[in-house]
């Protein structure tokens, strides 16, 4: 306990020698240490002005954090039995991550296999989603996209991309093993189907 305290006494005294200029060059310091000094007093006085006058805004934004329950801990496993075909598509099986539920909306993850083959009169529809998020990321296999603004583009195994809110895509092929892994904010979201 005695070598606790000590070691504690000579912290505070090379804390306060460092800042009170009484080391090497101590004019130099103590010219350097009362100008640090009114500085950090300007800083000190002026971030208690910004904070109240931004103590509203805070209290707007604990209010927003509270009207969404806490979010809890979502683990997902692996499970064939979990691939369903009870998503936004027909030639797709999603597995729910547990994401949406998790946070009580404010995002959803689903890992997605396409069924195969690609069927272009099936897949290939000019679409958007209305959005605040959404990322897909290719855990196996390839899947051919069309976003506009970025024309054509083959996303292969490690391919990762974002699509920005209603942003206009469509899918023109893909291989009969993709998998991707999406993550969309909010969960609950509207799909628009647009005409060629």
């Amino acid at each position: 306990m005695a070598k606790k305290t000590a070691s504690r006494s000579a912290a505070k005294t090379a804390v306060k020698k460092k800042w009170s200029g009484l080391g090497a060059g101590a004019k130099k310091s103590s010219v350097k240490s009362s100008a640090k000094s009114s500085a950090r007093k300007t800083i000190k006085s002026k971030g208690r002005v910004t904070a109240a006058k931004k103590s509203a805004p805070k209290a707007a934004t604990k209010a927003a954090s509270k009207a969404r329950p806490k979010q809890r801990v979502a683990i997902s496993h692996h499970r064939e039995e979990d691939f369903k075909a009870d998503g936004l598509r027909a030639y797709a099986k999603y597995r729910d991550l547990g994401i949406a539920a998790a946070s009580h909306g404010l995002a959803q993850a689903h890992v997605i296999r396409l069924q195969g083959p690609c069927n272009p009169d099936e897949v290939s529809k000019l679409h958007f989603h209305d959005v605040e998020f959404q990322m897909v990321y290719v855990l196996k296999g390839w899947v051919k996209t069309y976003m506009e603004g970025e024309g054509e583009t083959l996303m292969r195994e490690g391919s990762a991309w974002t699509q920005p809110p209603r942003i206009r895509h469509m899918i023109l092929d893909y291989s009969d093993d993709v998998e991707l892994l999406e993550v969309i904010l909010p969960a609950e979201f509207k799909t628009v189907e647009l005409k060629a």
